[in-house]
């Protein structure tokens, strides 16, 4: 009989995670960012060449990165051998072509300025420019002319120039993209950039990912029938590929996403996000063919390589890996890194599916992952775990926080609650001025079932989040629920203040989830209270956090704030592996015997 294995350890779970974002692919290359928690939390941008062998773009030590829009994305572009990155420490745009230094290409000419969504096009770089006013679409020429195509006092995303036509996208100030946004087409015949046109959306309608194919036609993702559905235009008429109840794309959190490709045969290779169940599908005509793969997870950056498609994905055993696929031969897989999880996969808790109906007409789906080694018939301590957004989603993929949890004897429950992303417009929507409600309402549904069922035991339930699930996880803990305390970390407290507080691109979200719930109130917390945060968090300012603190010290409710050096995404190994350690021994501490 085989014996269990050791439960994980805190500074394993955090130097296992290991990241890879924003997969670019030229003739010869692959290209990629990585962030690796044993360098802090650095973003290395990192290429293969044919032969298999991987280099790095950027000078020892360098971090690439954008602060576009307070998250950032599209922080890098590449043609042939030269790479444009954003420098994170300086928020330059540096070039760097194999074999030369880096030379600098622009830099902030104000303190609130910065670079991202980074795209190529003979030559000039195209870039969007944001303030705390207000953006700028950016054309740079090879001088380092910087030529300002468009100016609003909203916001812009995804420049894709090609050969003369220049698409992207504008929203407004009081706006989300993924609540309405245009789709604008212009044109560059020679150095100005003229005719600019809207070609879709508007103001109930999401367009994202424009994107060219290799016949000039322009594709592009809009959820005008409640989903977000893959088009296509000439200029002329506008083409529906596939109507279908699924969406193609997450919320656009960050620049650069990739969620489909076109193929030369007129199809698309597409990621479908039905909930937390991803599927690669070609989608050609009205036809539909699956791509079989090992992976339940896939993250939106997809690209091509002659017949290959090339992306990011990972398996409830497999950490996150680069792939490459043909269409024409599925079964030659090529991964990188080549490695599964560490230890043998029976040690891993892999979850099941749990779908409930809530206390309105809709469902709400959850992943309910054993602790390691549990017998069929498990009851355990329960975590309940609330994803940031709120309009985000659970990931159906490896996960070393909740490995390291359930390794060490509870039971957790991954809740997709109303307003995550996967389920269409109008589920997405749902929080909207009910945040603090329902998501709370939904989590608690959860974590009933399971004790209704014997999973877990009264006293032994608790319920953690980060960030916009940190504000669910303490609002868990003021009023009465099945919840004996609550861990958060990075949390938002007050979503009035966070309407000033947060990136000025967020605050709109703020402003349209914020409802009866209001701030998180000491004198309603009546349980204990794990606070754990980064002192220079620029998402959710510490302020809150250390006067809600405060309060609950004073009047006697147990609360520990934990201040780490770090940002909001609290990813460097030693950060990391402290916030694990420190969150399960106040699990240990709190819970009834």
């Amino acid at each position: 009989m085989t014996s269990p294995l050791p439960a994980l350890s805190a500074a394993a779970a955090a130097a296992e995670s290991v990241t890879f974002d924003e997969v670019r692919a030229t003739e010869d290359h692959v290209w990629w960012l990585q962030t690796s928690p044993q360098e802090q939390g650095r973003v290395a941008l990192r290429y293969m060449t044919d032969d298999g062998t991987v280099h790095e773009a950027t000078a020892p030590g360098t971090s690439v990165g954008s602060d576009l829009h307070g998250y950032g994305g599209g922080a890098y572009a590449v043609l042939g051998r030269q790479a444009w990155y954003v420098d994170a420490a300086t928020g330059n745009i540096m070039l760097s072509t194999k074999g030369d230094h880096a030379r600098v290409v622009a830099e902030p000419r104000q303190p609130d300025e910065c670079y991202g969504d980074l795209a190529v096009d003979r030559g000039a770089l195209w870039c969007v420019r944001g303030t705390n006013s207000g953006d700028k679409l950016l054309r740079i020429l090879p001088d380092g002319t910087q030529q300002v195509v468009a100016a609003t006092d909203g916001f812009y995303g995804s420049p894709r120039p090609r050969d003369g036509t220049v698409a992207w996208l504008r929203w407004d100030s009081d706006r989300m993209p993924w609540d309405g946004s245009d789709l604008v087409v212009a044109d560059y015949p020679n150095a100005d950039v003229v005719n600019p046109r809207r070609v879709s959306g508007g103001r109930n309608e999401s367009v994202t990912q424009p994107c060219w194919d290799s016949h000039g036609r322009l594709w592009f993702l809009s959820d005008r029938n409640g989903w977000w559905n893959l088009y296509r235009t000439d200029g002329r008429d506008m083409q529906p590929i596939v109507q279908t109840e699924v969406d193609l794309a997450p919320p656009e959190w960050e620049a650069g996403y990739r969620s489909f490709v076109p193929l030369p045969n007129d199809g698309a290779i597409v990621i479908e996000h039905n909930g937390f169940q991803h599927r690669l599908q070609i989608y050609s005509g009205e036809t539909v063919t699956p791509l079989a793969t090992p992976f339940t997870s896939f993250k939106p950056y997809l690209a091509t390589q002659g017949r290959s498609v090339l992306g990011i994905a990972a398996s409830p055993t497999l950490t996150p890996h680069i792939f490459r696929l043909d269409p024409e031969r599925p079964d030659d897989l090529w991964q990188y890194p080549r490695r599964k999880a560490s230890g043998p996969t029976w040690n891993l808790a892999v979850a099941d599916h749990l779908r409930i109906a809530t206390r309105s007409t809709e469902e709400i789906n959850a992943l309910i992952y054993p602790p390691a080694n549990a017998a069929e018939a498990w009851c355990a301590p329960l975590i309940v775990r609330a994803h940031p957004g709120p309009t985000s989603a659970v990931n159906n993929r490896l996960d070393w926080h909740i490995q390291f949890l359930t390794s060490n004897g509870f039971a957790v429950a991954d809740v997709d609650y109303r307003g995550s992303a996967g389920y269409g417009r109008a589920f997405r929507q749902s929080l909207y001025g009910r945040w603090g409600e329902f998501d709370v309402q939904d989590c608690a549904i959860v974590a009933e079932h399971l004790l209704a069922a014997g999973k877990t035991q009264a006293g032994q339930v608790f319920i953690t989040g980060a960030s916009a699930g940190g504000y669910t996880a303490l609002h868990a803990v003021s009023k009465p629920s099945v919840f004996s305390g609550a861990v958060a970390r990075s949390a938002i407290v007050n979503p009035t203040q966070w309407q000033t507080t947060a990136p000025r691109w967020q605050r709109p979200h703020a402003a349209a989830l914020s409802g009866p719930a209001g701030p998180v109130r000491a004198e309603a917390v009546n349980r204990p209270t794990l606070l754990i945060h980064g002192a220079d968090d620029h998402v959710a300012p510490i302020g809150d956090v250390a006067q809600l603190a405060r309060q609950l010290t004073t009047r006697g409710v147990p609360c520990q704030l934990m201040i780490l050096n770090a940002r909001h995404d609290l990813s460097a190994q030693q950060v990391a592996a402290s916030a694990l350690q420190a969150e399960l021994a106040f699990y240990r501490h709190h819970m009834s015997p």
